[in-house]
This record gives structure tokens, sequence and C-alpha cells, in this order.
């Protein structure tokens, strides 16, 4: 009987396991680097005054309180100021997919040779420093009557997000196939038909990047929040800074603050980051 030969495995590398374990390290060290700021703040909202000014504000051992945001409901309106601000970016939201997304597609399926530099001018835009516009702007709304309101915010915020929505969905519609529109013609619907019910479906995840997007942006939003808004009208970033008196910072209530104002954002981005990966990856195309 012959004596079977059998294959000998070969052992991986170690200098490829050792690498990838350095990376691994480092982007541990560096994510924790970005986070512990985070960290420190959530934790912030729930110290009392002495732990917050101890010889170790950063310590993670300390006795919670919630008299933070007790004050914050005793000295605001944290209700009104997060309505406030749902209005705001959920107008700005729904102003600029309603506007962007229209153009995207235009340009997306337009034959003029400029149609590509449009949309680099749209993304260009973008790139403009906002208070640029923040003058011109304030003068127009107060001149019209405008100054104040909540419409101010969102025509002004809506104005410079839309060139991100136009170039965000003039990429996705390049990534729909010619084909299924054309069978959609085909089959007697109409242009904005094709539009509606082929088109805006099969790029959804560009829709959810912009809506995601720009929500977050307009709702970030403190320098046009603070000049544009009254008292009344004013949102959770402009709120925050009646936390910053004439003596003191007072960091457990602007810690409280900032929870309120955090927590529902990360939940919707949390919900939707798989649509947002997504548009963000056709887009690269």
């Amino acid at each position: 009987m012959s004596a079977t030969s059998t294959p000998v495995r070969r052992r991986a590398p170690r200098h490829g396991t050792t690498a990838r374990r350095i990376i691994t390290a480092a982007m541990i060290v560096v994510l924790a680097l970005f986070l512990f700021p985070v960290l420190w703040l959530m934790t912030t909202a729930f110290k009392s005054r002495v732990d917050i000014y101890s010889a170790n504000p950063f310590s993670l051992v300390f006795t919670p309180t919630l008299a933070n945001f007790q004050g914050i409901f005793e000295l605001f309106d944290p209700a009104q100021l997060l309505i406030n601000s749902v209005l705001v970016a959920v107008g700005t939201t729904v102003l600029a997919l309603a506007l962007g997304i229209p153009a995207g597609y235009s340009l997306a399926r337009s034959s003029l040779r400029a149609a590509p530099g449009v949309a680099y001018f749209f993304l260009f835009l973008r790139m403009v420093p906002p208070v640029a516009a923040l003058l011109p702007f304030y003068l127009v709304m107060r001149d019209i009557g405008l100054l104040g309101t909540q419409l101010a915010l969102i025509l002004i915020s809506a104005a410079l997000n839309v060139g991100f929505v136009v170039w965000t969905m003039y990429t996705t519609f390049r990534a729909v196939p010619l084909d299924i529109e054309a069978a959609a013609g085909l089959d007697g619907c109409s242009r904005f038909g094709t539009f509606w019910r082929i088109a805006v479906p099969l790029g959804r995840s560009g829709v959810i990047t912009s809506a995601l997007t720009v929500f977050l942006f307009s709702w970030n939003d403190f320098l046009f929040a603070l000049l544009l808004t009254s008292p009344r009208t004013a949102t959770l970033p402009v709120g925050m800074l009646a936390t910053v008196g004439s003596v003191d910072i007072s960091i457990g209530q602007m810690g409280a603050f900032a929870q309120i104002a955090t927590v529902p954002v990360v939940i919707v981005a949390i919900a939707l980051n798989r649509y947002m990966v997504s548009g963000v990856m056709k887009g690269s195309h």
C-alpha cells in the first residue's frame, strides 16, 4: 500500500496579525479620544456642583442627581425650545428636499454638457461660509416682517442646505438605471409619474441621507437661530446659551440641555444609519 501524502497547512504570517492588532488598538485609542468628551458631557448632567468643580472633574465616580434637570425646568421652558427646534428642523428638511430632489433628478437626466458643472456649483454653494449670508438675509427678513419668526430660520437654513441635497440626489439618480424608467414610460407612465413612482423609491437611500444631514445641520444651528429668532421662537442651542451667566457658567445645566438636544437626534441617526451609509456609498461612485 502506497503512503498518501497529506497537505501541509501553512500558517498565516504573524506580521499580518500583529499589524491588524496595532491598527485595531490605534483605532480604539482614537475612538476613545473622540468619545470621551461626549461621555464627560453626559455624566456632567448628573453631577452636583461639588462634583463638577472638584479636584478631579473628569472622575466617573460620583453620586447621580437630577438637580440640573430640575433647575432648567424651573428657570427655562425646555419643552417649548424642543418644539421650536423640531419645527425648524422638520420645516427646513421638507423645504430643502422639495427643492433639491427634483433639481437633482433634472440634472441627472439632463443631456446638457453643463449639467455636471451645475451640480458642482450647487455643491460649491454649500462650501460658502454661512455667515456671509447673515447680514443681507437679516435685512431682508426685517423688511418683510419675518424677523423673529421660525419661518425666517427655515428659509435661510433651507437655502444653505439645498445645494447639498441637489448634489446628493444628482449622484444618487445617476446610479439608477435608465432602462427601468424607459420601461415605465412604455407602460404609459408620465414623466412625473416615472420620477415619483420609480426614481424616488429607487433613490430612497439618497433621500434619507439628504434628509438626515439637513435635519442635523438645522438642528445644531446656533448663529442664525441666535440672530433671527425671538425668545418665543428660540431653539435649543439658543436656550443653552442662557446657562452662561455674567458671573459663572452653569456647566451642569448646560450638560442637561445637551442631553435633551442630543438624545432625540442620536435615536433618529441610529435608526436611519444603514440607509445613510448606503446613500453615501452610492454617492461616492
